[in-house]
């Protein structure tokens, strides 16, 4: 099977994608394999809630279009321009993959088929039912790619190399485990956004996209703000109060309260605005529902402290105060070409 038609089956993928939305569907009539896939998959859409509690349907189907967005012909071949993959394929890899997010996933799934290799592949018990759906979809585009994908949910055998998403702790286990074959190994990582004080009510309306989204639960979520000494915070709450509906969530709501009083019995001192407590702290990982805050006297020693902890960050979020800052209300939207924790996956396939 060649790159091209690869390729083109994850576009065709990126086709079928592109008929979901949240407030409607559309059924294209020009897209492959609709009858036996467009009615199914808006019922899985349905179910997705049942399998997995975060997984809304607003969730699910911003997970899907974000997919249907990334995968054209544009994009796919921008993405792969720099590599050489003349040689590439022919390896089984390994893949461990989370299940935070709908289809978090997937971008690996993908590295591995478009490099030409066989993916072999143990979803997490939190999301078990998209990818494989999806799988299907592209076997009914190029029937021989049946070959090069492999669900399991056992323990991994007969691999080359893996690329395994864990938190801190189970990264240990993974490193001793696949000490002997080439690896990735992703471990936590968090998101901040560093604040002047001089951002506009939309700047601050997409920060709250990076911080509610997928209620908070991603590595791209921020979950702890930078903010110059005496900073104000009356312009954020003014502007989160778009999202003041994820309350209503009744798993994000107990995580609110839950969070709240543990805060409250241990004497922190909080800012809450009934939906979302923010906490001074140092540490980056904050809870769901809660940010951490930390005050800076001088920009410069943000970005020396970011440079300095950048194996526990993932996205920082800004108006083009730090290097390579993503703009506000971007984090969950990552091209091909942007990479968990920076690791460039095709370099890495390619070379396996």
């Amino acid at each position: 099977m060649t790159l091209t038609e690869t390729k083109n089956a994850f576009i065709q993928l990126g086709k079928f994608l592109s008929q979901f939305a949240l407030d409607a569907n559309h059924k294209n009539p020009e897209v492959l394999h609709n009858e036996e896939f467009y009615d199914r998959f808006i019922a899985l859409i349905a179910l997705s809630r049942s399998h997995n509690g975060w997984y809304t349907e607003e969730q699910v189907y911003f997970s899907v279009n974000s997919w249907a967005e990334a995968l054209t012909p544009e994009n796919l071949d921008k993405w792969l321009a720099p590599y050489d993959l003349t040689n590439s394929g022919g390896k089984t890899v390994g893949l461990i993959l989370a299940g935070n997010i709908p289809l978090v996933g997937f971008h690996d799934f993908l590295s591995v088929l478009i490099t030409g290799h066989t993916a072999l592949v143990k979803t997490s018990s939190n999301d078990q039912h998209l990818l494989p759906f999806l799988a299907q979809y592209l076997i009914a585009v190029q029937p021989v790619i049946r070959e090069r994908i492999i669900f399991t949910d056992g323990k991994l055998e007969d691999f080359d190399a893996v690329i395994a998403t864990g938190s801190n702790n189970t990264a240990r286990y993974f490193e001793y485990y696949f000490k002997d074959r080439p690896s990735i190994i992703r471990k936590n990582r968090n998101s901040v956004a560093v604040l002047t004080g001089h951002e506009t009510h939309e700047e601050l309306v997409g920060l709250g996209e990076d911080i509610f989204r997928y209620f908070g639960l991603g590595c791209r979520n921020v979950s702890k703000l930078f903010v110059p000494k005496g900073y104000d915070f009356k312009d954020f709450f003014a502007a989160i109060y778009h999202y003041k509906d994820v309350i209503f969530y009744e798993k994000y709501a107990n995580n609110y309260d839950y969070n709240k009083a543990v805060f409250l019995m241990s004497n922190f001192k909080l800012l809450d605005n009934e939906f979302l407590t923010l906490k001074e702290d140092n540490g980056y990982a904050s809870p769901i529902s809660s940010v951490f805050y930390e005050f800076y006297d001088n920009i410069d020693d943000v970005r020396q402290r970011l440079g300095a902890e950048h194996e526990q960050l993932q996205c920082i979020v800004g108006s083009g105060v730090m290097q390579g800052s993503i703009p506000f209300g971007q984090t969950q939207k990552p091209a091909l070409w942007d990479y968990a924790d920076n690791v460039d996956t095709i370099a890495f396939l390619s070379k396996i």
